[in-house]
């Protein structure tokens, strides 16, 4: 059976991508492209954890 989503060439490696720790589970998770724009600004893994605690 054939590969739906085959990379190309045209996206990274998914361990490629940049991590970070959440600050409220402390679990680490990586880049999304739709936190392209404020990556930096990201402390929070999901909005459960947004909710759970604050992310200060």
């Amino acid at each position: 059976m054939a590969r739906k989503h085959v990379n190309l060439g045209t996206a990274p490696d998914k361990r490629d991508l940049p991590q970070k720790t959440c600050a409220v589970c402390a679990k680490p998770f990586t880049w999304r492209r739709k936190w392209a724009r404020d990556w930096d600004q990201v402390k929070v893994c999901s909005d459960r954890c947004r909710a759970a605690g604050t992310g200060s």
